[in-house]
């Protein structure tokens, strides 16, 4: 696995936004999720990009109360109806946390939590005042990628420099950032967090174009570039699934360490594509593509096939991560197909001069190139 390699997808999963513990379970898995909720006051910190509004939504749906923190720039016109507090994530900037100072909340999630420094301004400002907190953090916190299977239990991402607040030219620091933001939210309140990872977050809405590249590019037709082979795996979460799950623990109170990462069952690019196929009904001629070859042609940086991760090396496990502890908790998914067809459909959905220009995926023309070049080591 090349260096640059690494980066792209360390920056990939960043771009959506990331020692284990035992989590506490305070309901049996598998309950009534159809039961009336008791209504919590909960506190979103963001809310308005994309793991948020899902969130906010299934909440409602639920009956709960929500409150908003943020600075009223990412699309304010969402949800007129919920209470919405402005400031600023970073205490020394503007009016910073003052808005939360005396409020009480039964629960916080943390959607927008990058750097520690600002994680502990608002966890030990809350903590008084607040029965759980949940940080959304990054399967990036890992060290490693090379272990199919790997738990919660497995080593983390450390920080040369723990006082860094960038991401890094490529990136680099996202992981470990995101460790220390777990480990600020636990020091301000001792077992009073849940620090959910997510891997590759995907659904209607998402505006990094990642997953919807594959539907999209299958459903032009063609000869179509399939990266690696049939059984290499994919993990991905339903936006709406990790939302719904995240009210859940809620409701539970639950607390620890979980890799929010699906389908339940592992999944692969095969049956990846076979979704596309059954949601376009196209019979578009997919050609497979070594990863070593793509790699030694340059498909390893930025403009590179998105999601996708080798499947040897450095990244065997970059799509095998154990999901168990979540499902014990009581994460449920629905059909990938499902997400398929309704993140297409979002897709559409955008004005014509938006969907002229996906975000994530090949070009025709490097796909092209890329095609070309297989066909003739292929002799």
């Amino acid at each position: 696995m090349t260096t640059s390699r690494r980066q792209f997808l360390q920056f990939s999963l960043a771009a959506a936004s990331l020692a284990a513990c035992t989590p506490s379970l305070r309901a049996v898995s598998g309950e009534d999720r159809s039961a009336p909720a008791k209504k919590k006051k909960i506190l979103v910190l963001g809310g308005t990009g994309f793991l948020g509004p899902a969130f906010v939504t299934a909440a409602q749906a639920r009956g709960h109360e929500l409150t908003l923190f943020n600075r009223g720039k990412t699309r304010p016109e969402l949800f007129p109806n919920v209470e919405k507090l402005l400031g600023d994530r970073d205490p020394n900037k503007g009016g910073g946390l003052k808005a939360l100072e005396g409020r009480k909340f039964d629960a916080v999630l943390d959607t927008s939590g990058y750097y520690p420094r600002m994680v502990r301004a608002s966890a030990e400002l809350l903590a008084p005042n607040v029965g759980q907190y949940i940080f959304i953090s990054s399967v990036s916190a890992y060290a490693k990628n090379d272990t199919p299977g790997a738990d919660e239990s497995a080593a983390t991402a450390t920080l040369a420099d723990p006082n860094v607040e960038t991401m890094g030219k490529n990136y680099e620091n996202y992981g470990g950032l995101k460790r220390a933001c777990e480990e600020a939210a636990e020091k301000a309140l001792p077992g009073r967090v849940a620090n959910v990872r997510p891997g590759y977050i995907v659904g209607p809405e998402d505006r990094t174009d990642r997953y919807v590249y594959f539907p999209l590019r299958f459903e032009r037709g063609g000869e179509m570039l399939a990266p690696g082979s049939p059984s290499d795996p994919m993990q991905i979460i339903d936006v709406r699934d990790l939302a719904e799950w995240l009210v859940l623990l809620m409701e539970r109170d639950t607390t620890g360490i979980f890799n929010a990462v699906g389908p339940q069952k592992p999944w692969t690019m095969g049956e990846m594509f076979a979704a596309c196929r059954e949601v376009t009904g196209k019979d578009t001629k997919l050609t497979w593509v070594p990863g070593e070859f793509l790699l030694k042609n340059g498909e390893d940086g930025e403009g590179a096939l998105p999601i996708w991760a080798p499947a040897f090396g450095a990244y065997a496990g970059m799509h095998l991560r154990s999901n168990a502890r979540a499902v014990q908790a009581g994460l449920k998914f629905r059909s990938p197909v499902l997400t398929t067809r309704d993140a297409l459909s979002w897709f559409k959905s955008l004005p014509e001069e938006r969907q002229d220009k996906p975000r994530a995926g090949l070009t025709p023309e490097r796909e092209a190139e890329l095609l070309s070049r297989w066909a003739q080591a292929r002799g």
